[in-house]
């Protein structure tokens, strides 16, 4: 497989606004919006939540342009800012960042809510500082609540909704902690799947297990029956974690010898007159940078 080439430093560092210059204007229509009011009130209320992205000039040391963040950065000179945290973009690339860097998770947004309000912020001034419902808050302030903390730590940056989140307080720590790993290694992090994955508990691992299994359109059989598939899935997907390692070692030492093998004149000419689709196929495997 190809390796993904990172498109910035994965690090934050500390730049003094005077030393970045905005690649667009941001005129005073777009300080009206909803979405700069809310940047605004948040960014006075908690702090810069997400750093902003820039790229080195090339020809002035230590100052950079701003590939992402103009709105923040904006509201930051606003509220009379002089530093922001800002990540270092390393190709000069405008869509990196956005396409490679997912915005806040629900976990994260959790604990930055948390911090905020043992901080001493209210609950009631967060919610108009992030124009949220006043119960949206207070329900991420709790998301975490009868989660083991090493399946939150597993789900700390993932896309999953705060819906599957509360799903996983159904069933015993170690389960969360089960579920979390599998759908990491699926990289399915959809309420269905996470509903799937609860459904198919045994039920001595659910946190109440006199409680009947309920799901509208399915009956107490098709559940069992679901609960069955799924620990047949878990032993599969385990199978496969596991030798995982010892896979990857192999096709690296097949793919060492088929390029070494393509380094003979002799072998090469052979291949392509006599099986040249063998030939197409080892080059292609030869020419992956990496597995």
């Amino acid at each position: 497989m190809n390796e993904m080439k990172i498109g910035f430093e994965m690090r934050k560092i500390c730049l003094a606004l005077e030393d970045i210059s905005p690649m667009r204007q941001i005129k005073d229509l777009h300080k009206g919006i909803l979405r700069y009011k809310k940047i605004l009130g948040s960014i006075k209320e908690v702090g810069l939540v997400e750093p902003l992205v820039v790229y080195p000039q090339k020809d002035a040391p230590g100052k950079y342009l701003l590939k992402n963040g103009h709105l923040r950065y904006v509201a930051l000179k606003e509220l009379g800012k002089t530093s922001a945290d800002c990540i270092i973009a390393t190709d000069d690339e405008c869509y990196t960042y956005n396409a490679r860097v997912s915005r806040l998770s629900p976990i994260q947004e959790h604990r930055m809510i948390v911090k905020a309000v043992n901080d001493g912020v209210s609950p009631e001034r967060l919610a108009a500082a992030l124009n949220m419902p006043l119960h949206v808050v207070k329900a991420s302030m709790n998301l975490l609540n009868g989660i083991h903390d090493q399946a939150a730590e597993l789900l700390k940056d993932k896309n999953i909704s705060p819906q599957a989140i509360r799903l996983l307080k159904r069933v015993s720590g170690m389960r969360q902690i089960e579920i979390a790993e599998m759908m990491v290694t699926a990289n399915n992090f959809f309420t269905g799947y996470a509903e799937a994955l609860v459904l198919g508990t045994p039920k001595d691992q659910l946190v109440n297990p006199d409680e009947l299994k309920k799901k509208k359109g399915m009956s107490a059989e098709d559940i069992a029956r679901m609960e069955s598939e799924m620990e047949s899935l878990e032993r599969d997907l385990k199978a496969v974690t596991d030798n995982y390692t010892e896979n990857m070692f192999t096709l690296q030492t097949a793919q060492t010898y088929i390029k070494n093998l393509l380094k003979n004149a002799k072998v090469v000419r052979y291949l392509n007159v006599n099986h040249s689709e063998i030939f197409s196929e080892f080059e292609s495997i030869a020419a992956v940078e990496a597995m």
